[in-house]
């Protein structure tokens, strides 16, 4: 039976809410996260959510990369899974860094694995990207799409994927899952957590939710020469609540 369980970047957007779930579930938790993009008052907020189960978290400040730190984490908790949700994600910020992305994104999920070997925990759950399929001829994608990563974000998501694949095929012991998400939206029904991204915002809906509160003044819509009836884009969106408890049911 699942225990304890590590959630990375479990303080950002989809981290919080897959830590509440995981709260309410029973489990004991535990996020390590450097903050970069994320907030520990997200965590402050899930703990209250929580209610009783909310003395179930445990925060620790660590940057995957950095190995000594995270081995202290581990010896301090025997875990049965982690969830990995950790990880740099803009899309435009990676064309222009694509060697800071390699370094976070490669480096850290390296380093976790292999900590997670060291100490017997062989259950992954890998937060990966439908970026994974680059620009697919036909919708909607399945899994047997062939894999090609439009930009360096996509292409940390597919070398940890192949990274993953062939951990497992060294080992198997390991039980591993790559989630392949498309566009998290919403926020848990309290509306006390939810994507609040610091800087300019990677995608539409904060900018929708920032106009809609008064903290920009208009919505620009982007393009003009997309195959569809005005020429806009169409994007594909999972709640994310929806997505926390499918990572959640992965750890079972």
């Amino acid at each position: 039976m699942v225990n304890n369980i590590l959630v990375t970047g479990g303080a950002g957007y989809i981290g919080s809410h897959t830590v509440l779930q995981l709260l309410l579930g029973g489990y004991n938790t535990v996020v390590v996260d450097n903050l970069d993009n994320a907030s520990d008052i997200a965590l402050k907020r899930v703990k209250e959510l929580a209610g009783d189960f909310g003395k179930n978290l445990v925060f620790h400040q660590v940057d995957l990369r950095n190995k000594p730190a995270l081995e202290n984490v581990f010896a301090e908790t025997k875990f049965d899974a982690v969830i990995h949700f950790a990880g740099l994600k803009a899309v435009g910020e990676s064309m222009q860094k694509p060697l800071l992305y390699f370094n976070n994104n490669l480096i850290g999920t390296i380093t976790l694995l292999e900590v997670m070997a060291a100490h017997g925990c062989k259950q992954l759950v890998f937060s990966s990207s439908a970026t994974v399929y680059g620009w697919p001829k036909e919708v909607p994608c399945t899994e047997e799409f062939p894999l090609s990563a439009a930009n360096p974000y996509g292409r940390t998501k597919l070398f940890i994927e192949e990274i993953c694949r062939d951990v497992y095929s060294s080992d198997s012991e390991w039980k591993i899952m790559l989630l392949r998400y498309f566009n998290p939206v919403g926020a848990h029904p309290s509306g006390y957590i939810g994507e609040d991204p610091r800087g300019i915002p990677n995608n539409l809906m904060p900018y929708v939710q920032q106009v809609a509160v008064g903290r920009r003044p208009h919505l620009t819509v982007y393009g003009t020469d997309y195959p569809t009836k005005d020429g806009t884009g169409v994007r594909d969106y999972i709640h994310v609540v929806d997505l926390a408890d499918g990572s959640h049911c992965c750890t079972a």
